[in-house]
């Protein structure tokens, strides 16, 4: 990769780098290990493969794409893997005022519902609440926009349903 190619990689990735922070969180939120492990993943896979990026989408689609598969391939793999001991984190509490720790509550409960969706399922669900477009959403995932329309709205309704009954 030259020069100029560094420097462009660089800056596109700075100024997206949350869409793979929202990947990992939205696939590992609670086992933070994971979440870092995998994050590294993608970046390793998203400079790789820099030099393939042609600018036929856009550079957020295009990482979108390659965190989501490389997310869901770490997926795949770790369920062959032998279940690992997780360790909590017990210590590190911080005060804070009810309105946050009921907000983060809600957040945590949201993500635990995201949690127990399908891969494809959960790329779907962090996409549409990144406000990518339906054409968006299909063009990354490779399904059809009434295919993602169709699994939306099943998601959405098994989210609720997880969410009033807090699981």
């Amino acid at each position: 990769m030259n020069s100029s190619m560094h420097d462009q990689f660089l800056k596109d990735l700075n100024q997206n780098i949350g869409i793979v922070h929202r990947v990992c969180t939205t696939f590992f939120f609670n086992d933070w290990g994971e979440r870092e492990d995998v994050l590294q993943e993608i970046m390793y896979q998203l400079w790789k493969s820099y030099p393939h990026f042609n600018g036929a989408s856009k550079f957020s689609t295009w990482m979108y794409k390659v965190s989501l598969n490389t997310a869901i391939t770490h997926v795949r793999k770790s369920k062959r893997a032998p279940e690992k001991e997780k360790l909590t984190d017990k210590y590190n509490q911080i005060a804070e005022s009810n309105e946050q720790l009921h907000t983060e509550e809600k957040m945590k409960l949201l993500y635990a519902g995201i949690h127990t969706l399908s891969a494809i399922d959960k790329s779907i669900i962090l996409l549409y609440l990144e406000e990518n477009s339906y054409d968006e959403i299909a063009s990354i995932t490779g399904l059809t926009k009434t295919n993602v329309s169709v699994r939306l709205v099943r998601i959405k309704k098994s989210l609720e349903e997880k969410l009033k009954s807090n699981f």
